[in-house]
């Protein structure tokens, strides 16, 4: 195995050292900007008010900046500056059927980010920000659409994690049993994978008419996620 250089491995901290299926666990820096690139969607945990919840949002990557937004109205954004989030992304690639119940798994690609985030309010950093966060999303969007004006931007929040703290696991491959006892069982073994896909424009009915989709968007339509 090659030894990799300390800027690019992830620091192990108590929170994301790898206990359980820790073959599975990954401390390289390059498996975590993958399996942030490959995603737009993650996922919030935060404590509000002595209660956790868990809340969808959007992100972008800028270095080792992670940008997320949402509406000033959400309780759970405007607690997270307070308090240590966990932030986490996952992508399903397939299921893997094994000859008994208990040895059936999944295909997955996961990132678990810890942190206290930072509300972003230099205007600046805030345009630049929801810039990377929809190019992450989009490429090419924030140079075709109106760009937020003043009253948008004050509506909305927008939060910076740092990437110092992460977890990463793996799992990839066919089941685990092959060489066991259950071998024996004749039972179909294997992998179901998962592919998802982007899937054809679907125009606004209210466009109007002779305004084509630009290249940016149609050359996603069919493409592969992740």
């Amino acid at each position: 195995m090659t030894e990799q250089t300390p800027s690019l491995v992830l620091p192990e901290t108590e929170r994301t050292r790898h206990r359980r299926l820790s073959e599975q666990g990954s401390s390289s820096r390059a498996d975590l900007d993958a399996v942030l690139k490959a995603g737009f969607l993650c996922h919030l945990g935060v404590v509000v008010d002595g209660t956790p919840m868990v809340v969808p949002t959007v992100y972008g990557v800028e270095g080792d900046t992670l940008y997320f937004h949402g509406s000033v109205a959400s309780r759970s954004l405007v607690a997270s500056p307070q308090a240590t989030v966990c932030l986490t992304v996952t992508h399903v690639d397939g299921l893997v059927l094994s000859r008994s119940v208990f040895e059936h798994g999944v295909n997955y690609r996961s990132a678990m980010v810890y942190g206290v985030p930072r509300a972003v309010t230099d205007p600046d950093e805030k345009l630049a920000g929801l810039r990377s966060l929809t190019e992450h999303i989009t490429p090419g969007q924030w140079d075709y659409a109106r760009r937020p004006n003043r009253k948008e931007l004050a509506a909305t929040v927008l939060l910076a994690l740092s990437l110092d703290e992460a977890s990463v696991k793996l799992r990839s491959g066919p089941p685990e049993d092959g060489d066991g006892p259950d071998a024996e069982l004749g039972v179909w073994a294997g992998v179901l994978p998962l592919n998802a896909t982007w899937g054809a424009l679907e125009p606004d009915p209210l466009l109007a008419e002779g305004i084509a989709a630009p290249a940016h968007l149609t050359a996603r339509e069919h493409q592969r996620l992740g």
